[in-house]
């Protein structure tokens, strides 16, 4: 006779899940007071205004365009078209290799024309800047990270496991770094 499942059991949360949701609303609380702490030290005096380098804007483009790989591979891994899962997985990962290259781009930029985001000469606008978007940066190349090692592993022949949730969680998680980026941008560009 087999086991039943209750419904219960099959609703519960994957207790790695759950972990990356609360990390993800932790990261949305920091990003939440920096924002506001931003938005209080810009009334003050010298705040420097400068316009966002527009290479932003294309990075802005290669992570949206990482969201829809990443979706389209986890699609495929569901449907086990494991040859179309390597290709959207790999090029996810080098898109979010491209974005923390333009992002790069974009702080060369602004410090080749004069903003300098830390030490001395530094503005507290452009020290705003680089705490923000470097520090997304830094959630970015987390992703990365686990980009490459799902990717890595969908090209091993040694191990073949079907088990969505590790997948799921870095596309989770991508898919957040991607809204906390359109937030951020449309953040700094407009406020």
């Amino acid at each position: 006779m087999m086991p039943t499942v209750s419904s219960n059991e099959r609703k519960r949360i994957h207790p790695h899940k759950f972990t990356l949701w609360i990390a993800m609303g932790s990261i949305v609380m920091m990003f939440a007071g920096l924002t506001s702490a931003y938005i209080v030290r810009r009334s003050q005096e010298n705040w420097l205004g400068f316009s966002i380098p527009v290479i932003f804007w294309y990075s802005t483009f290669v992570i949206l365009l990482s969201s829809l790989t990443i979706h389209l591979s986890l699609k495929s891994f569901r449907e086990r078209e494991m040859l179309r899962y390597r290709i959207f997985i790999t090029i996810t990962a080098l898109l979010g290799v491209l974005f923390c290259a333009l992002q790069l781009l974009g702080f060369s930029y602004l410090n080749d024309h004069g903003v300098q985001l830390f030490g001395e000469g530094s503005n507290p606008s452009a020290s705003f800047l680089g705490v923000i978007t470097g520090l997304h940066v830094v959630h970015v190349l987390g992703g990365v990270i686990a980009l490459l090692v799902i990717a890595l592993r969908s090209y091993s022949i040694r191990k073949k496991t079907y088990s969505p949730v590790s997948l799921e969680m870095v596309c989770a998680y991508w898919h957040f770094v991607d809204i906390l980026w359109l937030y951020l941008f449309i953040f700094l560009k407009w406020v």
